[in-house]
């Protein structure tokens, strides 16, 4: 059974998982197929991942079976488990509970080849449902609070295998990640009764420098303090908090302005490593009038070393305004 562990001077939790030790050590990116290896994420090889839990089907075929579009599966080497309850206790000024959550993998499409190049919008469109639909369903657990989606593209960005997928944890504390900008957004609004995403949306398009790509509901930019080069953030023009309450009309335009961002990023930066997160609020608090959901990408295009991990600090060389005019001026027609 997987713990988490609270740090208890700044308060992170973190997972220690027993089961991730199983994974095989050279469950890596060599194996997948078109290195010459075995894929279990392929089209025929449904009986080498756990039973899924969602799919987008052609013809009603049967579940566990080819003819799929989509395929959410659970981790066969999961951060947490499923099963349990939760029994938090204390080890003397310790805080620690069963490491009870979910950890499912979205596989984004039969093509072992593919990339965010290739993919079209109805592509990112069925992603961008499933995100939805296992939050939905999730969230009628209990045990869990909040739910972190996250994409690893690339060996360097942490993904095991080639083939195109995504993946989830749910888990039964909100992370400190998450929490600092819970506190950083209800506090701005506390101050100035207004969203602080909102307010960077109006000046962002006010400003035009950092923005990299926008349509009629979506903006995608460059942050102002971007910690990192070519970091990037997608917003929806609406506000809206939790990404499982978004309108269903507004699906295309986000997958539109996700697809053009990491078109433009592998065209302009040749394929790099990259990792995108969506950053939706928690369950079960109200945070509707501060937080905005949205969605974080940032190219693997430099080290974090001994000065950001002791300091918390970050250089970044990129200037955001010449990144933004970088991808902004990058065609991928």
């Amino acid at each position: 059974m997987p713990e988490l562990r609270k740090d208890p001077i700044i308060g992170r939790w973190v997972i220690i998982s027993t089961e991730r030790a199983k994974r095989p050590s050279d469950l890596t990116i060599a194996q997948s197929k078109s290195h010459g290896g075995f894929c279990p994420l392929c089209p025929g090889n449904e009986d080498r991942t756990p039973p899924e839990v969602f799919s987008v089907r052609e013809d009603n075929s049967a579940p566990d079976t080819s003819g799929w579009k989509l395929r959410v599966v659970p981790n066969k080497f999961p951060a947490l488990v499923t099963e349990g309850e939760l029994n938090k206790r204390g080890e003397g000024i310790y805080d620690k509970m069963n490491g009870v959550g979910a950890h499912e993998v979205i596989i984004e499409t039969p093509n072992h080849d593919a990339n965010a190049s290739t993919l079209g919008v109805n592509d990112f469109m069925q992603v961008m449902l499933a995100y939805q639909q296992r939050l939905i369903e999730l969230k009628q657990d209990k045990r869990f609070r909040y739910i972190s989606i996250f994409k690893n593209y690339g060996e360097v960005a942490g993904a095991s295998l080639e083939h195109p997928h995504s993946q989830l944890i749910a888990l039964p504390v909100v992370p400190k990640r998450a929490v600092e900008k819970l506190d950083g957004s209800q506090a701005y609004y506390a101050y100035k009764e207004r969203c602080v995403f909102c307010d960077i949306l109006d000046q962002e398009l006010s400003d035009g420098r950092r923005i990299v790509h926008e349509n009629d509901e979506f903006v995608a930019y460059e942050p102002f303090a971007s910690r990192f080069p070519f970091e990037t953030c997608i917003l929806p023009k609406k506000h809206i908090s939790s990404f499982e309450e978004t309108d269903e009309y507004l699906f295309e335009p986000m997958s539109e302005a996700l697809s053009t961002v990491l078109k433009k990023i592998n065209k302009s930066l040749g394929f790099p490593p990259y990792n995108y997160m969506l950053h939706s609020s928690p369950f079960n608090k109200n945070v509707s009038e501060f937080y905005h959901w949205h969605i974080e990408i940032i190219p693997r295009l430099t080290k974090v070393a001994g000065f950001e991990w002791g300091s918390g600090f970050y250089i970044n060389p990129t200037p955001p305004e010449q990144a933004a005019q970088y991808l902004r001026e990058t065609s991928i027609d």
